[in-house]
Parts: C-alpha cells; structure tokens; sequence
C-alpha cells in the first residue's frame, strides 16, 4: 500500500486539497463527489499511531488510531473550501465522539486535516462558525500527519454498491450536487464588524434570535421583484419569485434558492415546539419554517425577519454580484 504524505503527495496544478473524516468513509466520499468543482476522491486512512501501516482489518479493530477518511481535490475556481466544509458539517454530528450513526469506534471519529496554511485559515474559520451551532464540539481539527489510501473496493464503493450501506442520507447527495450558492463569496465579517455594520433591531434579530414585530417590517407586504439576501453576509437566500402574500405578518417564502444555504434547528423557546431557521454562511438567525401552510403553494412557509434580509431588486442584480441567479426570477 502506497503512503500519499503531505507534503509529499502534490495535486494537480491549481487543484487544492483537504481531508475531511466524517464517520464511515463510503458515504463521505459519495457525497464529496456529487458536489461540483471535486476533481477527484480517495477514500483512506488519516493521522495513525506513528509505525503502523493500516489496512481496514487493522484500522476496523479501532486500536490504530487511524481515521476512516476521505482525501478531496477540488478545483477552487469551481468550489470553494468554504462550500466543502459547511457540507461536511450538514451531514455529521459533531457533538458526539468516535461514533457516526450506527457506526461506533475510533476509526469514526469525525476530523478535518489541513496540508497547508490557507485550508488551515479556513478550516478555523468555519470550524467557529459550527461550535456556536451545537452545545458540544468534538470535531478534531489539526494538520495532516499521514494518509494512507484504502483498499481499491473501498474506492467510490457507493457506486459499485449503489444498494451498500450509507449513514449518510441520499437526499443530502441530491442537494450538494443540486448548490447554487457557494458561500466561499459570502464569508461572516468579524463580530465587531458585524455591530458596525447593521442598525440595532437587525443585530438583535440575527445575533441574539429576537423577534420583530409583525406587519410593522419592511418587507412583510413587499412584492418588488428581486432577491432577498443575509443582511450579514450577503448570501442570496429568498427570491421574489418565492415570495408571497401571508396572513402572518412577516416575509414568507415558499422555498429557498438554495436548501444548503438554509440551516434548521429544533427550537423549544417560549413553550413552543418549532423549526428555527439559520444563515449557512453568516449563521444569521432568520426565523422560523413550517410545514402543512394552506397559504403557501408547496406547502412550506419560511417565516423570516425583514430585518434578518437585504433586498436586491432586479435591476441591481448584475451591478451587486447577483447576475447569476436572475434566471431564477
């Protein structure tokens, strides 16, 4: 078995590299695939005990300290690192340790393994970015020691077994191949910046998860044609096209541009059973989403803040750095 050592192993030229571990390494590479601007995947074993060269028997015994992991090339032009890693975290756990889904063992711990200074920025960047999303973090983060690259049937096994177990869901394949937005262009300023850069009400609602009042927000009854984006970060998150008249009082929106762009979570506040919805990018607190609305035309009514979006109208889109998504409108 060949070692692939950084800085031994070198990519192609403008071709970039990260190392992601995100429990058994079939579905990570699958998903890792089906997102455009991957170049190439291998899956393997990460960051050992020193003198132990693996195999899957020995690092199936969970005594190697190796991670089952997923070597990604990518081509940044396409894809940037921001895009990879808030994939990566929308279908792990991170609060649990050597363990994903039904698979238990060290060989399952989650991690991200940088090989040069750049991706190491990056990765800590969007590894804070995910700590404030959950009470526990156990993610390993830290630089490439060894890989080592698995046997060939563990190379795209999901393709030659598309029936073989995955803990990953497959509708999480359909939506990296399906991004529109790549939140590389977005990035979340410094919080510092963050108070400098919105009036107070939009910081109270995307900071601290408060409330506007509703029928008294901009955009409540706002039917201009547009795009409606993270007052934060500026990542497009709403259309106009999506947009509809409700009795609730606030912005509603039948569906997202882009579902990565939007992170849930169960929300237990003020007795209340709900769904919260997030910014993927900026993690901008937005609102709420539900399910089973008669008003909305599929059903699904993303109840925002005005104060959580900046609207971009039609005319500005191509000026703004949106001309890309007008043929959504």
């Amino acid at each position: 078995m060949v070692q692939k050592n950084e800085p031994t192993y070198l990519p192609g030229e403008g071709i970039l590299v990260i190392y992601l571990a995100g429990g058994c390494f079939w579905g990570m590479e699958k998903l890792m695939r089906s997102t455009p601007g991957v170049i190439r995947t291998t899956a393997g074993y990460a960051n050992g005990k020193t003198g132990v060269i693996p195999d899957y028997e020995t690092v199936s015994s969970g005594r190697s300290g190796y991670r089952e992991t997923v070597r990604v090339e990518y081509d940044p032009a396409k894809v940037s690192l921001d895009a990879l890693l808030f994939a990566f975290f929308r279908v792990i756990d991170p609060t649990v340790e050597n363990r994903q889904g039904n698979d238990h063992g060290t060989q399952y711990q989650t991690g991200i393994y940088f090989a040069d200074e750049a991706s190491k920025n990056t990765v800590m960047r969007i590894a804070e970015i995910e700590r404030e999303r959950h009470p526990a973090f156990k993610v390993e983060i830290g630089p490439l020691q060894s890989f080592y690259e698995a046997e060939e049937y563990h190379q795209r096994y999901l393709e030659k077994n598309p029936g073989g177990y995955c803990h990953i869901g497959r509708t999480a394949f359909e939506e990296a191949n399906r991004m529109v937005v790549d939140p590389g262009r977005y990035p979340r300023p410094k919080p510092e910046k963050i108070a400098e850069m919105v009036d107070k009400t939009a910081f109270g609602v995307t900071q601290k998860g408060e409330t506007e009042p509703a029928f008294q927000n901009a955009f409540w009854d706002h039917d201009e044609k547009g795009v409606y984006v993270d007052v934060v970060t500026g990542e497009p998150l709403f259309t106009s096209s999506d947009k509809y008249r409700s009795s609730c009082g606030w912005p509603a929106f039948s569906k997202s541009i882009d579902s990565n762009a939007i992170v849930s979570r169960e929300d237990r506040s003020f007795g209340m059973k709900r769904i919260e919805v997030k910014s993927r990018a900026g993690n901008s607190h937005l609102g709420h989403v539900f399910s089973n609305d008669r008003e909305s035309p599929t059903g699904t009514r993303f109840c925002i803040n005005s104060a959580a979006l900046r609207f971009i109208p039609y005319e500005e889109m191509e000026k703004e750095g949106y001309g890309y998504l007008k043929e959504l409108l």
